[in-house]
């Protein structure tokens, strides 16, 4: 055994092999007794800088656990793509190490990238769409290269709800005609929700310790809550676009996904920079920032925090998410003050003509730039996708070629939208002076927060009855994420809530 386990490990093994053992044979098998897959960032550096552990084993551990896993036994089907060089890219991290060089915190560690995030390798960016299978791109996304320059493995790509789920609605969460479909890993025939469902899946089944995904409308905090993971969704333009396959520019955004709140703030961190090459200009001071500064264990103390006032006067919430009701508990008793409020859900009258005109405006200049694959116009892409369904429609991508585009109205439909997202968020931290805000996911906030183009980040509050995570969802103003992160911190370690899956049928 190269890792010596502390106290905290030895938990979670414990933890671990009960649930393993709980499940069908093949899960039984594929649990090492070192714990490897469900290691965080800092216990994997730990172990490096102790010289107990090497970025390539690591890499070569959790190549085996995917093979294990994902392609076969449960067949969680996240990785729609494993990179050929990851392998030498982590030997290449551990001789910068044994040389004294250490890029920081993220050196050596794995990380899987949606399969709409460009990489100049030999792996493929396809938005899971058979159409885009060519030429890999001819450069690396702004956020991969903030990775590699950080010393990160790109362990591979994960699979997605098919063009980040807008081809057609009636297509399942998590399912793409490349990848197939993508199973939640604590209970295999339930829903592992969309569009980052691979990312989310791989960071809970222990395929990864940092994945990647992308929203334009809940595709983050969605799938984090139903695969019980850490998902940031940042403030758009928090984060650079460039080089990931867009839907419209005024809601699109990475966001890291993992199994704790600090290893997705040290991906946060990494992934943070100056791009400009993206329309959104943030202040400088953001480009700096580290998002791990304000985790403490007491960062609930003294903070103002409004809730969903249903579950202050309706059994009925209580029953349908008695988690939710622990999570208030257990947030009390941590220091915050928390308020009930009355959230209103704006509306989103003239919203699908919004992200229709914008895969028309933006999607094209995207295609033209892979000059190597078979879908080089919207058109290309529909006639690729009539001759080969797949059993699949693609209602939505028809509406998006069909509708009429003018730029004037598109700016004001999208200016109307967030304002009125934001207006719902802001006036409620106004009125109640609050710091923050913390909702169920069957609020409205699931989909004024995205609007908005506010952040949010996703926290693990347990499991149901069925054996399916639970959530809770921190949100706030415009470039709070450092805030909202310190009060996803302070209550993760209060309540220690996340679970390891068990790969149920």
């Amino acid at each position: 055994m190269d890792v010596t386990l502390n106290g905290g490990m030895k938990r979670l093994a414990v933890m671990a092999l009960f649930s393993m053992a709980a499940s069908a044979a093949w899960a039984q098998v594929a649990a090492p007794e070192t714990r490897l897959e469900y290691m965080s960032v800092d216990e994997i550096n730990q172990a490096m800088d102790r010289g107990q552990l090497s970025s390539a084993r690591l890499v070569r551990h959790l190549l085996q656990r995917i093979e294990t896993l994902d392609k076969n036994g449960p067949a969680i089907n996240a990785i729609i793509e494993l990179n050929p060089d990851a392998v030498a890219m982590a030997e290449a991290m551990d001789q910068e190490r044994k040389g004294g060089h250490i890029r920081g915190p993220l050196h050596g560690i794995p990380v899987l990238l949606k399969d709409n995030i460009d990489t100049s390798d030999q792996m493929q960016t396809s938005a899971g769409s058979l159409a885009m299978v060519g030429q890999p791109a001819a450069q690396d996304a702004f956020i991969v290269q903030r990775l590699r320059a950080a010393g990160a493995v790109i362990l591979g790509k994960t699979n997605l709800s098919e063009w980040a789920n807008f081809r057609d609605a009636a297509i399942p969460s998590g399912w793409s005609g490349r990848g197939g479909q993508t199973k939640n890993p604590h209970v295999l025939s339930k829903d592992p929700c969309g569009s980052s469902s691979g990312a989310a899946a791989a960071a809970a089944a222990g395929f990864a310790p940092l994945s990647v995904g992308t929203e334009t409308a809940g595709s983050i905090i969605c799938p984090a809550s139903f695969n019980g993971v850490v998902g940031i969704k940042p403030t758009v333009g928090l984060l650079s676009r460039s080089g990931i396959v867009p839907v419209t520019l005024k809601l699109d955004t990475p966001g890291p996904m993992a199994r704790t709140v600090r290893d997705a703030a040290l991906l946060l961190n990494a992934m943070a920079g100056d791009d400009a090459a993206d329309p959104i200009k943030k202040p400088n001071v953001l480009n700096w920032l580290d998002y791990t500064t304000l985790l403490r264990p007491d960062a609930l103390v003294g903070q103002r925090i409004g809730y969903p006032a249903k579950f202050d006067r309706s059994a009925l919430p209580l029953l349908i998410d008695p988690q939710f009701s622990q999570a208030l508990e257990l947030m009390q008793a941590a220091g915050a003050t928390l308020i009930p409020v009355e959230m209103s859900d704006p509306g989103t009258e003239g919203l699908d003509d919004a992200f229709y005109m914008g895969i028309k405006r933006e999607l094209p200049p995207y295609l033209a730039s892979r000059t190597t694959i078979p879908a080089k116009t919207l058109e290309d892409l529909l006639q690729f996708n009539t001759r080969d369904s797949k059993g699949h429609g693609q209602s939505m991508l028809i509406a998006a070629c069909r509708v009429v585009f003018d730029e004037q109205t598109y700016n004001q439909l999208w200016q109307k939208i967030q304002s009125e997202n934001a207006a719902a968020i802001d006036q409620l931290l106004a009125t109640h002076q609050l710091d923050a805000l913390v909702s169920d996911v069957g609020s409205p906030a699931m989909n004024i927060v995205p609007l908005a183009g506010y952040p949010g980040v996703m926290v693990p509050s347990g499991m149901d009855d069925d054996g399916l995570p639970t959530s809770i969802f921190f949100f706030g103003p415009r470039w709070s994420e450092a805030r909202l992160l310190a009060l996803a911190y302070g209550y993760e370690q209060a309540s220690q809530a996340r679970r390891a899956p068990a790969f149920k049928p």
